[in-house]
């Protein structure tokens, strides 16, 4: 049987440490996020971001935006986020409704202040890295930088192995592999045009789910002893499964992230890091 990857635990970690240094500080970091429209899903992630920042002692704002906001009302709200001198970090909670433009919302959000990582600077200052940094210096986007830090507890060393990353997304897919390309890892990006997955997978030492497609991944496609990192949310039924069928995988795998409890908590500590380089950059 595998080894869990305790998410939750590994996060509460983290969030101690933050928690610690910002005590010593003679400012607290702050975090906005803006919510536009009432999804449900949205609202909740905001409210467990905002819970996040007072159990750090961060100094949080939470802009929450009509459905029917214009464009032009999103783009003035983010710049005076951008002017706002208690604010290190701004986040806007995506999907943005879809009368909206998500990158022209990225690109308003000064680089400086842009937490999450997804402006397109921030994006190159990744792609150029040739080396990887410590955790408390690296700026990537939260859910990537989340997942380098559950492998890291495996203490399964990246140099030379074979990870295959299923899924192409600016959001998790590429900014992964080009973490894991930094630690000399051999990485291989497979997507829906992929020939012959399951052999993909079943080659990899290291294998990150993020398609959002439940159970995609079956016991047959893992190799004996890899570390299996599931990214996927999804809802069937009344029940929230991953990428990966944990039941069957668990059974071959080495190590292994559960759906809930691996990769999510790991975002939102993430952030609140990402909050605190930030914050620190700017003093």
């Amino acid at each position: 049987m595998s080894k869990i990857i305790d998410g939750k635990k590994i996060a509460q970690e983290l969030k101690e440490k933050i928690a610690d240094e910002v005590s010593s500080l003679s400012r607290k970091p702050g975090l906005a996020v803006v919510l536009v429209g009432d999804d449900p899903a949205s609202q909740i992630y905001v409210n467990s971001k905002e819970e996040a920042c007072q159990e750090v002692g961060f100094y949080s704002q939470k802009v929450v935006m009509p459905v029917k906001t214009t464009q032009e009302e999103l783009i003035r709200q983010i710049e005076r986020l951008n002017q706002d001198k208690k604010i290190d970090g701004i986040l806007v909670q995506m999907p943005l409704p879809s009368h909206l433009d998500e990158k022209t919302t990225i690109l308003a959000i000064d680089p400086k202040k842009d937490v999450d990582c997804f402006h397109p600077i921030n994006l190159g200052e990744l792609v150029l890295q040739k080396k990887s940094l410590p955790m408390n210096q690296l700026l990537a986007s939260c859910t990537p930088k989340g997942i380098m830090r559950l492998i890291h507890s495996t203490q399964v060393e990246l140099v030379g192995k074979k990870v295959v990353v299923i899924g192409r997304s600016h959001l998790v897919g590429k900014p992964v592999a080009l973490l894991l390309l930094a630690e000399n890892a051999t990485v291989k990006i497979c997507h829906s045009k992929t020939v012959n997955l399951a052999d993909e997978c079943e080659s990899a030492d290291i294998l990150v789910a993020a398609v959002g497609v439940p159970r995609l991944i079956t016991a047959e496609m893992v190799k004996p002893g890899a570390v299996v990192i599931d990214v996927g949310i999804n809802r069937v039924g009344d029940r929230l499964v991953g990428d990966v069928d944990y039941k069957e995988v668990s059974k071959v795998a080495g190590f292994i992230t559960p759906v809930p409890g691996g990769v999510g908590p790991m975002t939102i500590a993430s952030l609140l890091e990402n909050t605190l380089i930030l914050a620190k950059r700017r003093r």
